[in-house]
């Protein structure tokens, strides 16, 4: 579906170099902290910014130095930076898609627009946060898209509207064998929900790939003592900070350190965990 070889990006204090994959019937998360090159991937997959080097293949097609349109009209895309004027109401946002996409579904953008007490009159630039960010999405839904790439699609929502959004997209993967996702945001608990697998960036560089049913089921953080860790085996520990107390450990072999330290402090990890140990943690 989404294929990145060796994208490469250098903006002077920061380069980028990615590589990874979304395929068919699948949601995959890019998780990482701010400036870790999320939206930049992003906007390169989109044909926003030009990249320096590698390759993109979006339905099997080697992409050059701009998206056709024949593949846009298959992508959904919904970035946190990135909207309609502010001076626009709804209703020429609607115009506006009907003349972009040839399958622009109307009736469903504005009945879910009402669902979401979206004027459609007043100017978007009047809306609150959490009403830019449903209008964002709904625009990425409207269009029959066979790709969506979402940029922090729930930010500024509530609960309640992120659980409506979130619905709205285990829809868009039920409607069709053949849909993907690819999807970043910084509230956890939305991509363990929906997600497939991850990829964490950080720095610019892909530092890990999982299944989400992986991450969940066999990572964890280790919290020893400064004699418990000297003791360690240390062959499965992915990442280790220090700590008042001793040392937190990241480790993808749970099993492995409860059967043969059950002694110690094991907590399951998250997503949060592998960001925080990405970020602050040091590899072994």
């Amino acid at each position: 579906m989404l294929k990145i070889d060796n994208l490469t990006k250098d903006y002077g204090d920061f380069s980028l170099n990615v590589s990874m994959e979304v395929r068919e019937g699948r949601v995959t998360g890019l998780i990482g902290p701010n400036g870790a090159g999320k939206s930049t991937t992003f906007k390169a997959v989109l044909g926003l910014i030009r990249s320096n080097g590698g390759q993109i293949s979006i339905f099997g097609e080697k992409l050059g130095v701009s998206v056709p349109s024949s593949i846009k009209q298959r992508i959904g895309a919904a970035l946190a930076d990135s909207g309609f004027s502010g001076y626009i109401t709804v209703r020429d946002a609607t115009a506006i898609q009907r003349a972009m996409f040839d399958s622009f579904d109307s009736e469903f953008f504005l009945e879910k627009c009402g669902e979401f007490k979206l004027p459609l009159d007043k100017p978007i630039k009047e809306f609150s946060t959490g009403m830019k960010a449903r209008l964002r999405v709904l625009t990425a839904l409207s269009h029959d898209a066979d790709l969506l790439i979402l940029d922090e699609p729930t930010a500024g929502l509530d609960a309640v509207a992120r659980d409506e959004v979130l619905g709205l997209l285990r829809g868009y993967m039920s409607a069709k064998e053949d849909h993907a996702i690819l999807i970043s945001s910084h509230i956890s608990s939305d991509l363990e929900s929906i997600c497939d697998d991850f990829y964490l960036i950080n720095s610019g560089r892909i530092v890990l790939h999982e299944d989400t049913d992986v991450l969940l089921s066999d990572y964890a953080l280790l919290k020893l003592s400064a004699s418990d860790y000297e003791a360690l085996d240390k062959t499965y520990i992915l990442n280790v900070k220090k700590e008042n107390y001793g040392w937190l450990c990241l480790t993808s072999q749970k099993k492995y350190y409860m059967e043969n330290y059950p002694d110690i402090v094991i907590e399951n990890g998250t997503i949060d965990d592998l960001i925080l140990m990405s970020a602050r943690g040091e590899s072994l």
